[in-house]
């Protein structure tokens, strides 16, 4: 039987159940299903909402990038990020994908401020914060993900990535969830929310 779940991903935490090179698995702050594993990846330094589940052909039709499906990032950047740096994000950006450059496809991306601004539990450990660099919220939607890209997409125009979460997969929200908190998903509102 197909279960699904969505995680909270703390920071520090790996995408896999095994721990590796000194960091945590999923398997340190998780007790499912031995069959379940995680749909795409956070990096070990990103947060936010993962997908786990034991349905195969969930993992084909999320992952690939032609059914376009949209991931919403919160993205903490240093300095404060121009209207210009902003639209740079949205055209596509040259990154560097392995040992070749890679020209991102279009995404969306927008400033949040005022009651934009996200609220997130602070992070452990925290941030490091220089008073002399101010930083700034960005919303970033793509509907590819190549390994840390957000990350190197920032780094691209600039502002550098201080803190990432990623907040949805189409309709599937990580809403007020609290970190390490995991829920269990009825398949009929997976097929719902992911837009099967």
């Amino acid at each position: 039987m197909n279960k699904y779940y969505i995680l909270y991903k703390p920071f520090g935490v790996l995408s896999q159940f095994s721990d590796e090179g000194g960091n945590a698995g999923l398997g340190q702050i998780l007790n499912v299903e031995k069959d379940i594993y995680p749909v795409g990846r956070l990096d070990k330094d990103s947060e936010g909402l993962l997908l786990l589940t034991n349905d195969k052909k969930l993992n084909y039709k999320l992952l690939n990038p032609t059914n376009k499906h949209e991931r919403t990032y919160h993205v903490q950047v240093e300095k404060e990020i121009t209207q210009e740096a902003i639209s740079q994000l949205e055209k596509g950006v040259n990154i560097k994908v392995g040992k070749k450059r890679y020209d991102t496809l279009p995404a969306k991306a927008k400033l949040l401020e005022g009651e934009k601004l996200p609220e997130f539990p602070e992070r452990n450990p925290p941030v490091r914060f220089r008073k002399s660099v101010p930083t700034s919220w960005i919303e970033i939607k793509l509907i590819e993900g190549k390994n840390r890209q957000v990350r190197k997409m920032c780094a691209a125009v600039d502002f550098p990535c201080l803190r990432l979460i990623r907040v949805s997969i189409e309709g599937l929200e990580l809403g007020n969830m609290k970190v390490g908190e995991i829920k269990e998903i009825k398949p009929k509102d997976v097929t719902r929310l992911l837009k099967f």
